[in-house]
């Protein structure tokens, strides 16, 4: 397994949470969890785990812990 890393932009307190889409080279992703005590990062890591077929422990927050920015860890099954 190898680590791709990806840069999100999140929308917290959206009303579901889904991939909206690329904008630019930045993954952008809304979030229902509000952005207070860890909330939004913990539904971001869920979503991205479900996404990448993988445990959310395998995701990591490298950058923008409290930015709306952040740069992941994520695991693929394949080199790029």
């Amino acid at each position: 397994m190898f680590i791709m890393t990806i840069t999100v932009k999140i929308i917290p307190n959206a009303k579901t949470s889904e991939v909206v889409g690329y904008e630019g080279k930045i993954l952008k992703i809304r979030i229902a969890a509000p952005a207070i005590e860890g909330r939004a990062n913990k539904e971001l890591i869920k979503i991205m785990a479900e996404l990448c077929d993988c445990a959310p422990s395998e995701i990591e927050i490298l950058k923008g812990h409290t930015s709306k920015t952040k740069v992941l860890d994520v695991p693929t099954m394949t080199e790029l």
